[in-house]
């Protein structure tokens, strides 16, 4: 009997982020990578779940989680954060039901667009996607990089950076700059970042007039997600972003950049980062400018 799909609980989110993890490193050491995903606690699972919980669901076989869907929906925008099925579990059609139900989603809330990124050597999962009109539009790369290699960066234009505040027209200034990148705004996504404890946020600023044209966020070393109004600006806008991460006393400093951000490749790599993991953008259709924005992660976008 294939496994019961049910709406996820708040009870479910670590067993599924346990599932996820061991998924990941399972697909990554099939394909001849090493291990990359670690247990984390699911915080921005369980606020899209109190945000709104059609978009996640699990899949129960005899009380063990088998498979583990999550999507959310922003502004027009339904995206696909994580989709997977435990290890020898792949061909009982888990993926198919899983998917299906958190499609409702996107017809629940008329999203225009559908999208999703993927690792680029998981041929299994892109096949699946594009048999829901999610198609390959856009290379990305996990980059990294020791915090001793960065201290040798090169010189080059950088933009000022401040501090990002909770206030609204704060917020609304934010939501203009992932309007004019991404062609969605994504409030709630920079309220979840802020409160979160641990992420520190900052506007990025350029000219002589002091123009906000863009925001940063840097966690544990991590880059992103970033966003900058022109695409002139990613170059400066990433080695301001790298300042922010090496000094912020992490080990290993890393960044999600599209491929189409041609700037912040070169950046990344005269700065000594190297690629450890090639990933895709699949969607129902172009959107946003990425040479214009960095994703936080896989699930964040």
């Amino acid at each position: 009997m294939p496994p019961a799909v049910r709406p996820a609980r708040s009870r479910d989110l670590l067993r599924a982020t346990e599932l996820v993890a061991t998924s990941i490193n399972d697909l990554c050491a099939r394909h001849g990578f090493g291990p990359m995903a670690t247990v984390r606690a699911p915080t921005f699972a369980a606020f899209s779940l109190a945000d709104d919980p059609r978009g996640l669901w699990v899949a129960e076989d005899d009380g063990d989680l088998r498979g583990f869907a999550f999507s959310w929906v922003c502004d027009g925008l339904w995206f696909l954060a994580q989709l997977f099925v435990a290890p020898g579990q792949q061909t009982r059609g888990i993926g198919g039901e899983l998917i299906e139900r958190t499609l409702e989603q996107a017809h629940a809330t008329g999203a225009a667009t559908r999208a999703l990124i993927t690792f680029s050597f998981n041929t299994v999962s892109q096949g699946l996607y594009m048999r829901y009109g999610m198609f390959p539009r856009c290379s990305i790369y996990n980059l990294s990089a020791t915090a001793e290699t960065l201290r040798a960066r090169p010189d080059g234009a950088r933009l000022r950076c401040a501090p990002i505040d909770k206030q609204a027209p704060q917020l609304d200034r934010l939501a203009r700059i992932d309007a004019s990148a991404l062609g969605v705004a994504r409030t709630k996504h920079h309220r979840f970042l802020l409160d979160d404890g641990v992420t520190r946020g900052y506007t990025l600023h350029a000219g002589t007039a002091d123009e906000c044209v863009g925001y940063v966020y840097v966690a544990d070393g991590h880059v992103g997600p970033l966003a900058v109004t022109r695409a002139e600006l990613a170059g400066a806008a990433f080695r301001a972003a790298l300042d922010l991460a090496a000094e912020s006393g992490a080990a290993q400093v890393s960044a999600f950049i599209p491929g189409s951000c041609e700037s912040a490749l070169r950046t990344a790599l005269e700065c000594g980062m190297r690629i450890t993991i090639p990933m895709v953008l699949m969607a129902t259709r172009d959107y946003g400018n990425w040479a214009q924005y960095l994703p936080r992660n896989a699930g964040f976008m």
